[in-house]
């Protein structure tokens, strides 16, 4: 497999709060900093989506509802079910992460990047990544108070007040920005990535940087660390393999399902780490974990089978619909640019 290297630049986050974690001022300034990159992204990302794509995705609301059904109500239950091989591969804290993995929106960049490459409905996953992405703001934070219970320490009115000032409320600014600002960030995609990149190996430094000075990574042995990766490779596979076939039962065209299958499978660091810092309080860095080595494991993965499906024969007509929709997708941005 591919190695991508973002993943080196995440391990040598790790790295660096394990051997410099973040103390005192320097943690409370590292700490707003990542607040305020995060809040930053949101921004970017509701200024980048128009308001007639957001309209015109609401069409395909089977796809959506699809997708949305797979990132909160199957990926929990298999979260759930996982919580039968604890304690013999997994201890209560890895447990308990893994849980919350399960719970966390879509992914939007990487939706949207494996599905072009893929040759599938690049408008529909831009649409479902953000759909994903809104929602969980509100139903994470609400599942995770139902079926983690004790275990979110930091859970109530106030945390989920929180959540949605940091990532809802920048998102809402975006769009009423964008009219100034939506064909500047439509012609730097790149600025967008970086940001995203950015802000996530800021947030990993200082949930890593906190679980060092806390001594939290002592209670990780190298065992159940393994034990961690094959059951969230068994649970990588599970949901590749349910989006995909599933979707054909539903009777979904190629160029859908491959958008079903990238959105459907995957979970986002971008809202998972901020949202974890507010629910998890201290205890925080380890209950990312999961969701950091899920994150990387879905990228390698994705990007082997986009590959491959890029190579996929493609009906005439569904390669008119496709391109039709992204002519449309493209020209609703340049107008509103």
């Amino acid at each position: 497999m591919p190695i991508d290297p973002y993943i080196l630049l995440l391990l040598g986050t790790v790295g660096l709060a394990a051997l410099l974690p973040a103390r005192g001022t320097t943690a409370e300034v590292a700490s707003g900093a990542s607040t305020a990159a995060i809040a930053f992204l949101f921004f970017l990302y509701g200024a980048r989506l128009s308001t007639r794509e957001a309209l015109d995705g609401l069409k395909h609301w089977r796809l959506h509802l699809t997708v949305l059904a797979c990132t909160f109500v199957v990926f929990p239950l298999l979260g759930l079910a996982a919580r039968g091989l604890e304690p013999v591969f997994l201890d209560h804290s890895l447990a308990t992460g893994l849980l919350f993995l399960t719970l966390v929106p879509s992914t939007i960049q990487s939706s949207i990047a494996f599905t072009s490459m893929a040759r599938g409905n690049v408008p529909a996953a831009i649409c479902a990544g953000s759909f994903s992405s809104l929602a969980g703001i509100v139903i994470t934070p609400l599942l995770a108070a139902s079926l983690l219970g004790g275990s979110v320490g930091g859970f109530s009115a106030d945390s989920l007040l929180k959540i949605v000032l940091q990532l809802l409320a920048p998102f809402l600014a975006g769009q009423l920005a964008r009219r100034w600002i939506g064909g500047f960030v439509t012609r730097h995609k790149r600025i967008l990535g970086l940001v995203d990149r950015g802000s996530i190996l800021l947030v990993v430094y200082v949930a890593f940087s906190e679980g060092m000075v806390r001594g939290i990574w002592s209670q990780v042995s190298p065992l159940r660390l393994g034990g961690l990766l094959l059951v969230e490779a068994a649970l990588l596979a599970v949901m590749l393999l349910l989006t995909w076939y599933g979707a054909k039962a539903l009777r979904f065209d190629r160029a859908d399902r491959v958008a079903i299958q990238f959105a459907g499978s995957k979970k986002s660091l971008a809202s998972g780490l901020p949202m974890a810092s507010v629910l998890f309080g201290p205890e925080a860095s380890l209950a990312v974990l999961p969701l950091m080595l899920f994150h990387q494991m879905q990228l390698m993965v994705c990007a082997v089978i986009a590959k491959r499906r890029a190579k996929d024969p493609v009906e005439p007509a569904v390669t008119e619909r496709r391109d039709e929709a992204i002519r449309t997708a493209v020209g609703t941005g340049t107008r509103s640019a």
